[in-house]
């Protein structure tokens, strides 16, 4: 199967996360345009950086080694706006973008009508109409929704013991009852705990997954001499009620994702996908085995493959004292490309950015060759 696309290739976000990449290991890597990658590009609304690197790289997460950027043009990616022109400087070797001030536009080599920049930052207006690094509307809610529990993250978690008026199941505006340790917060997410995720090799519990039902804020802290604190329900995504763990909400991540390769060589196995479905395509989230303590931070690209099977070879002769056939493994397949963009201490959530067949729950997410 070809082109395996579920979503659309170019939505906005609001909610990104800023952080400076592996500058030394995307140095190390060679990336390489296409042979038939064009003169240039006018960016338009909905374009994101991921699919304008794509017009002219072989790999589009090579991007930031291709712009010559520097860490402080990594770690603060606005520059680059609907309307200017991306060039390829062809002698270079590299991509440079242009602003229109005139003319007709056309923007190739020599045209009087575009100024050739290196990327900037935007001081006005910065982040409102730039464009993203990927297509990201889809992982907004992994964003800022505790998905994930690891180790003993539940252990003494603030527990919703009654409801107003013995409700079985709460929502907007309604009251409830928590007790434990608030910590100094005041704003809490709700959550229930789900399934366990195991490893696909060892079968090992490495993190369960919660599901987010919405947000409580303090109303009145608890009395002296007791430790039952009123909350109100903000929002409310699922039912919640009796029983119901909080932790507190994180903060909102701020802008802007820059793909690199890992600082270290990475081999992790998908551990689950998203949205109930068995196979996952373009732009659809998965979770994989490996995360911060493995090496890996947000923004890291790694490939995916179909784990080759392991076969026998009927036509192989071991010899008469030997029986049955040699097994051989099959080299993996490569199938598309996995952008990390949550990461947690032993687990990640990854989209999936280019695939040309189905990702299955087993498949391989490794560091690029």
């Amino acid at each position: 199967m070809k082109n395996f696309n579920t979503v659309g290739a170019r939505l906005f976000a609001a909610a990104l996360l800023t952080v400076v990449p592996a500058v030394s290991a995307l140095a190390q890597m060679r990336c390489e345009f296409k042979p038939n990658a064009p003169d240039q590009h006018v960016v338009v609304k909905g374009d994101t950086l991921w699919d304008i690197s794509g017009t002219f790289l072989e790999k589009p997460w090579c991007w930031p080694q291709v712009w010559g950027m520097n860490r402080e043009e990594i770690a603060n990616p606005h520059w680059i706006y609907p309307g200017q022109i991306i060039w390829f400087d062809r002698k270079a070797g590299r991509l440079r973008l242009g602003n229109r001030v005139g003319g007709d536009g056309s923007g190739g080599a020599g045209d009087p009508s575009t100024l050739r920049l290196s990327p900037q930052l935007r001081m006005q207006g910065l982040g409102k109409d730039a464009v993203t690094s990927i297509p990201s509307g889809v992982i907004e809610p992994f964003l800022t929704e505790p998905l994930i529990i690891e180790g003993d993250e539940l252990k003494d978690a603030p527990r919703i013991i009654a409801t107003q008026e013995n409700h079985v199941f709460i929502g907007k505006g309604d009251k409830a009852y928590v007790r434990g340790k608030l910590n100094g917060g005041t704003s809490f997410q709700v959550f229930r705990p789900g399934k366990p995720l195991r490893d696909p090799v060892t079968r090992a519990v490495v993190a369960q997954e919660a599901f987010y039902l919405g947000t409580l804020k303090l109303q009145k802290e608890a009395e002296p001499g007791t430790d039952v604190h009123t909350f109100v329900v903000a929002s409310a995504k699922e039912e919640m009620g009796k029983g119901d763990l909080l932790m507190q909400a994180p903060p909102m991540p701020m802008q802007n994702y820059v793909p690199h390769p890992p600082e270290v060589a990475v081999e992790a196995r998908v551990l689950a996908i998203y949205n109930g479905v068995t196979h996952a395509g373009q732009n659809q989230v998965v979770s994989i085995n490996r995360g911060k303590l493995d090496g890996l931070d947000v923004g890291s690209v790694l490939q995916l493959y179909h784990r080759g099977q392991t076969v026998t070879d009927p036509g192989a002769s071991k010899g008469w004292h030997n029986l049955g056939q040699p097994k051989v493994k099959l080299p993996d397949e490569e199938v598309g490309s996995l952008f990390i963009f949550r990461v947690f201490k032993h687990v990640s959530y990854g989209l999936i950015m280019q695939v040309t067949e189905p990702v299955e729950v087993g498949d391989v997410a490794k560091t690029a060759e």
